[in-house]
C-alpha cells in the first residue's frame, strides 16, 4: 500500500481503489464464493415463495397467476381453535429446550477442562460427541426400545423394583421431558466443542497468577473461565434465542401419536400436515412466516438487549 505525507510529515496510507483492493485479495473472496452462493441460492431465492401466504395459491397458475387475499390465511389460523394450543405447545417445548440444555455444554466444558487425567478426559469428550452423529430417527427408535412398555430396559428395572411400568412414550406428562432430556444427551458433546475452544484460549499466566494467590478451581472458575468464555456463551445463546419457535420437526414428528398430540403439536408439525398432506399451501405458507417474524423479533430483541447489559452482541 502506498503512502504520503502530511503537511506535519506524519505518513500515513493511501486510500486503494476497489479493482486494486479486489486484484490483491482475488484469492479470499474466490474461497468465499461457494459459500456466498450457497446462502444466495437456498437462503434467498426461495424468499420468493413468501408470496404463496398471501396468495391463494394454485399450482396450474404458479405464484405470479395466483389470486391476491392479503391477510386471509393468517385470520384464519389465528381463528382455528388449535392455534392457541399450537402456539403455546411450540413456545413451551422451545423455552423449556432452551433453557434446560444451554448450561450442560458450558458445565461439560468447564468440567473436562479441569480433568487431572487428561486421557480421561479425551475418552468422555469422545463419547459424548458420538451420540450427536445419530439420525433423529435411530435416536426416537432407541427411544421407543428403551422406554417400551412390555420389553423396555427401563420399564423393566421399574418392574424388578416392585413398581408399575409407565408408558413414557405416549403420555403427555412425559413427551416434552423425553424430547428436551433426548436432546441434551444428543447434542452435549457437539456444543461444547466451542467452548472447549474459548477456554483453551485463555491466557495461561492468569491460572499461575491465581495459584499462586491461592484460589480454588471453583474460584477460578467463577473469576476466570467464566468472564473469559462470557463474550463466547452470550453469542450461542443469543443464537439460540433466535431459533427459539423452530423445534426440530423430525423428533417431534416421530415422537407424536394420538395419545400425547395435545402436547406434542406444534407450529412446525402442522405446517407439515396442512401444507404437505392436505395440500394447503398457502395456509401452510403463512403459518411458517408467522414463525419466521416471530424468531426474527425475537433475535432483534434479544440481541439488542444484549448489546445494552453486556456490550457484546451479534451487531
Amino acid at each position: 500500500m502506498k503512502k504520503r505525507k502530511e503537511a506535519s510529515g506524519a505518513v500515513i496510507p493511501k486510500q486503494q481503489s476497489f479493482g486494486a483492493y479486489m486484484k490483491g485479495h482475488y484469492d479470499l473472496y474466490l474461497l468465499l464464493l461457494p459459500a456466498v452462493l450457497y446462502v444466495a441460492i437456498f437462503m434467498y431465492v426461495p424468499m420468493y415463495g413468501v408470496l404463496m401466504a398471501f396468495q391463494d395459491y394454485s399450482p396450474a397458475r404458479g405464484i405470479l397467476g395466483s389470486t391476491f387475499v392479503g391477510l386471509k390465511h393468517f385470520e384464519k389460523f389465528f381463528s382455528t381453535y388449535m392455534a392457541k394450543q399450537i402456539i403455546t405447545n411450540t413456545v413451551v417445548l422451545s423455552a423449556y429446550s432452551l433453557i434446560v440444555s444451554f448450561p450442560f455444554p458450558v458445565i461439560l466444558a468447564l468440567m473436562l477442562n479441569y480433568c487431572v487425567s487428561k486421557r480421561f478426559g479425551k475418552v468422555v469428550q469422545t463419547v459424548t460427541y458420538m451420540p450427536y452423529f445419530i439420525s433423529v430417527m435411530v435416536l426416537v427408535g432407541m427411544m421407543n426400545i428403551f422406554f417400551s412398555t412390555n420389553y423396555g430396559v427401563v420399564n423393566m428395572v421399574l418392574k424388578a423394583l416392585g413398581m408399575e411400568a409407565y408408558t413414557f412414550m405416549s403420555s403427555e406428562a412425559s413427551f416434552r421431558h423425553m424430547y428436551v432430556w433426548s436432546g441434551i444427551w444428543q447434542g452435549m458433546g457437539y456444543s461444547s466443542v466451542i467452548y472447549f475452544a474459548a477456554l483453551a484460549g485463555i491466557d495461561p499466566t492468569l491460572y499461575e497468577a491465581a495459584e499462586l494467590d491461592g484460589a480454588s478451581k471453583l474460584q477460578r472458575i467463577l473469576y476466570i473461565d467464566l468472564p473469559s468464555i462470557m463474550p463466547t456463551v452470550i453469542i450461542m445463546l443469543i443464537m439460540s434465542a433466535g431459533n427459539l419457535m423452530s423445534v426440530g420437526f423430525e423428533k417431534a414428528y416421530l415422537m407424536q401419536n394420538d395419545r400425547n398430540s395435545g402436547v406434542s403439536e406444534i407450529l412446525s408439525t402442522y405446517v407439515y400436515k396442512v401444507g404437505l398432506i392436505d395440500a394447503r399451501y398457502s395456509f401452510s405458507a403463512a403459518i411458517n412466516l408467522f414463525n419466521s417474524a416471530i424468531n426474527f423479533v425475537i433475535l432483534i430483541t434479544i440481541n439488542k438487549i444484549s448489546g445494552k447489559l453486556s456490550e457484546t452482541s451479534l451487531w
